[in-house]
């Protein structure tokens, strides 16, 4: 089993101006460097459940704590316009389509000013063929030959222009479809946009909105996350981030109960440096049972970042500033080099043996 925490013993007690002075000897142990950091428990996967539209909400199909599946509805939003919108461009999309079929009363008004032309262009075109043997009989003059050929080259005329403008209503009844379709899907989409529904299979962990409520889009109404899986998450100082790597093995303590230890381990170091807290963010996952899974319980982690055998060590609270210690002897300061980092101790990796006597820094 790993060791946490070490017992020196205490050595001589001096008597200088009638007070007691700790000193101790350097003692060989093992140490183990920990890391702190703290934190709150956490949902994997949170999200915030949030309205999409403004309104009262008029339902609400949820409390806290229930499992709800993904696209349930969750909540229901009154905001009238959405319908009327939605309405609206539905009946507006029935006209369209209902101009593009066959039945169109503009469509079936030009098809028959077609029929009408097109027998006309044929009586025209039979009465100038008439006239062109007429003419070559010498029974017609010249003149009316010319009037019914003009008469018959009119009416085709005016079929070519009538087919040009029956086909040029069919485009322009097709785009009029097209754009109001989707129109009337947008407004759909809007009008859905009253029925707030959840994003995944989830535990709703907090409510922030009660029936009744006035929202604005993009107010939270709700706090979602994974209910299978809560980790902590944890605020590492920058200067000590270079020694977390993923994998270490860390021990939790949760603020609603420090005397209980949980064991977890580093699983991601999210890359950016976090401004509002000035540290980095660090996600641990619990390695055993969790039995107090309240997302935004506040907790103390101690992250395994080194350990060492045998190593000689003396209590941090011998250590001066600018890594000096006080020898006992003459109370001079000396300088030594430092290794780990445990929460009560500290590595001496040069400067001073076992036979040296130092004095507490009382600082």
């Amino acid at each position: 089993m790993k060791k946490y925490s070490f017992l020196l013993g205490a050595s001589l007690i001096l008597f200088a101006c009638g007070s007691k002075v700790k000193t101790i000897h350097p003692e060989r142990k093992d140490i183990t460097e920990m890391v702190f950091a703290s934190g709150i428990l956490e949902a994997e996967d949170q999200y915030n459940l949030t309205a999409q539209t403004d309104g009262y909400i008029t339902k609400m199909n949820f409390k806290e704590g229930d499992i709800v599946a993904e696209g349930q509805l969750m909540v229901v939003i009154d905001n009238s316009q959405n319908i009327v919108n939605a309405t609206n461009s539905e009946a507006l999309h029935q006209i369209a389509a209902d101009n593009v079929s066959e039945k169109s009363p503009q469509l079936q008004q030009i098809e028959a000013n077609l029929q009408a032309a097109m027998k006309k262009a044929q009586e025209d075109k039979m009465q100038a063929q008439r006239y062109e043997r007429l003419y070559a009989q010498r029974s017609v003059s010249k003149l009316e030959l010319e009037n019914a050929q003009l008469g018959a080259n009119t009416s085709q005329a005016n079929v070519d222009a009538l087919h040009h403008q029956y086909e040029a209503l069919k485009v322009n009844a097709r785009q009029q479809e097209i754009t109001q379709r989707n129109n009337s899907r947008l407004s759909a989409i809007v009008k859905d946009q009253n029925n707030v529904r959840s994003l995944s299979n989830a535990r709703v962990y907090e409510r922030r909105k009660q029936l009744g409520d006035y929202v604005r889009k993009g107010d939270v109404i709700a706090v979602l996350g994974n209910p299978k899986l809560i980790y902590a998450k944890v605020n590492v100082d920058e200067t000590s981030m270079n020694k977390v790597k993923e994998g270490q093995a860390c021990i939790i303590r949760l603020n609603t109960n420090k005397e209980k230890i949980y064991h977890a381990s580093v699983q991601q170091l999210l890359p950016k440096f976090d401004q509002s807290s000035l540290s980095y963010i660090v996600k641990l996952y619990f390695t055993d049972s969790l039995d107090f899974p309240l997302i935004g319980t506040q907790l103390e982690a101690n992250i395994i970042a080194g350990e060492r055998k045998q190593v000689l060590i003396i209590p941090k609270s011998y250590l001066d500033y600018g890594n000096k210690v006080t020898l006992a002897k003459d109370k001079k300061q000396i300088t030594i080099k430092t290794g780990l980092l445990s929460n009560d101790y500290i590595e001496v990796t040069s400067g001073l043996t076992e036979a040296d006597e130092l004095i507490e820094n009382l600082k």
